[in-house]
């Protein structure tokens, strides 16, 4: 699904992002775990074609994303709100997102009863902008509108960021169903360890830009591998 070959992204003199290979196959739940500075978001960008790298590829199904668009039509993702069009209500930008991949209102209607719980209320018939929106639900707003296609790769960074409990538990039963049903591809990152090990069955630590540990995850063993890292990091950083 994904090849990763000799990618290197520098800001100035600080190497953010430094991995020679790293494959991710199809209908993986991958979590990327680490620490702030790590390089998560910068490598999302970079599979995302919204950085340009330094040395190296990106290939999604074979398709190098800085040479074709080809990949993006089975891609959805959320970053940031800056993925959101915010002089927009939800509704419009559900239905504007619908229209890029070809789904009629009705289609897209359908494909939001899925995520009622989820949204609880308070972001469908609220008849205002998705500016004036609390971050939580521009949250929700920015994950359903990545999933909304049915993309065959949906990366989320930091899911479960501004969601109260229920919506992070919640979410987490979505993006697993999701996972199985149609056998898709999800990448999260997420400083939040429980929530991380309890999603993917597959989880990479990054450290300055590297991934020095690719783990499998069966029935959360990945929990006291992670715990003792990050437990050694704080030591480290105290002394």
């Amino acid at each position: 699904m994904i090849t990763i070959n000799h990618l290197i992204k520098n800001f100035g003199e600080k190497r953010a992002v430094d991995i020679e290979k790293y494959h991710i196959k199809q209908g993986d739940m991958l979590g990327l775990v680490g620490n702030n500075g790590a390089g998560k978001t910068t490598l999302f960008r970079l599979m995302l074609d919204l950085l340009k790298a330094d040395e190296g590829e990106v290939f999604i199904n074979g398709v190098n994303v800085c040479q074709s668009e080809d990949w993006k039509s089975h891609t959805g993702a959320f970053i940031d709100d800056g993925f959101l069009i915010d002089y927009l209500t939800p509704e419009e930008y559900f239905y504007f997102i619908g229209k890029m991949y070809g789904l009629t209102k009705e289609e897209v209607d359908e494909r939001l009863k899925p995520f009622e719980r989820f949204m609880n209320g308070e972001v469908i018939g609220q008849k205002k902008f998705i500016r004036n929106y609390s971050a939580g639900n521009k949250q929700k707003i920015g994950i359903i509108s990545a999933m909304l296609h049915y993309p065959q790769l949906l990366i989320l960074d930091e899911p479960f960021n501004f969601l109260d409990p229920s919506s992070q538990a919640i979410i987490k039963h979505l993006l697993k169903r999701y996972n199985e049903e149609h056998k898709a591809t999800v990448i999260i990152s997420s400083h939040n360890l429980n929530h991380t090990v309890d999603v993917c069955s597959r989880i990479a630590l990054l450290e300055h830009g590297v991934i020095i540990r690719d783990i499998e995850n069966v029935n959360n063993s990945a929990e006291i591998e992670l715990e003792e890292y990050f437990n050694i990091a704080v030591e480290d950083y105290k002394e």
